[in-house]
């Protein structure tokens, strides 16, 4: 992913969470008291962003000690503990809320990704994400579709070209986006690489006459209309199908032998996992 600079979030978040002194905890727990508590999995799935949780810790206070139990990426079960938490308690209290908000959001997308990949894996199809992600939260969220076993898309608009219908449309057709995508890498000197995106399987034909895209983009093709197009490109260049697809339909448009499925809702339409801290 790219250079996100995550102490520099983490802080931003604790300034916004803390303000100026976590008042409840400052009044409540004597200022020398020293305390443990453990995170409770209360959920099935998978568990994503111990080490983030881990480094909200240390910066709200490098006095307070943490080990780890279970490893990102990893299938949790009610009951059990991803890690202790032990040192100045008023510190554990103030940390506790950032901590959590990270883990149960991003352990909610990795266990959802998982579950489609487990179910499009036997066809050889990988799942990738999609820009449709929370403004400023996205590293997060895409690192728990790999922890989930997905794929990475672009991680944003500067690290590929991914030309869709508005862009051709403004652009005057595929042809003519094409060839201004070459003049302007060439003029600003740009090595990226150039997906597109086809609404047809004449779309499909134009594409691959300009020799330029290293993917397609196969948008709301049925699973018929798919197989078509994968069998035309014949591996020529990779395949994505994106729209419509979901948990009912998944294995259905894998099966047709494209290379990815791209799904927003991994990111977009999340059941958070349950998790809580708790004093030992």
């Amino acid at each position: 992913m790219n250079s996100f600079d995550l102490d520099n979030f983490l802080l931003q978040a604790i300034a916004e969470d803390v303000g100026d002194g976590d008042h409840t905890s400052l009044s409540t727990i004597p200022p020398d008291a020293i305390g443990k508590a453990k995170l409770l999995i209360k959920d099935t799935g998978i568990i994503a962003g111990i080490d983030i949780a881990k480094r909200v810790f240390e910066l709200i206070d490098p006095n307070l000690s943490f080990e780890k139990l279970i490893h990102d990426g990893s299938s949790v079960k009610h009951g059990e503990i991803a890690f202790y938490v032990e040192g100045p308690s008023r510190s554990i209290v103030t940390a506790e809320r950032l901590a959590l908000n990270i883990m149960q959001r991003m352990s909610g997308i990795a266990t959802q990704t998982r579950k489609i990949v487990d179910m499009i894996d036997p066809m050889g199809c990988k799942l990738l994400d999609t820009r449709k992600t929370t403004p400023g939260f996205r590293y997060f969220e895409k690192l728990a579709v790999k922890l989930g076993g997905g794929v990475n898309h672009r991680f944003g608009l500067y690290d590929m070209i991914l030309v869709k219908d508005n862009h051709i449309d403004y652009a005057g057709g595929i042809h003519n986006a094409l060839r201004q995508i070459s003049s302007y890498l060439k003029e600003n000197h740009l090595q990226l690489k150039i997906e597109v995106e086809a609404r047809s399987m004449e779309d499909v034909e134009m594409i691959l006459q300009e020799n330029m895209a290293f993917r397609i983009l196969l948008d709301n093709f049925s699973p018929e209309q798919l197989a078509n197009a994968v069998k035309l490109i014949n591996g020529r260049v990779e395949t994505e199908a994106s729209g419509g697809i979901d948990e009912s339909n998944v294995a259905q448009y894998a099966a047709t032998g494209v290379d990815y499925i791209s799904m927003g809702a991994l990111t977009h339409r999340i059941h958070s996992l349950d998790l809580s801290l708790k004093a030992v």
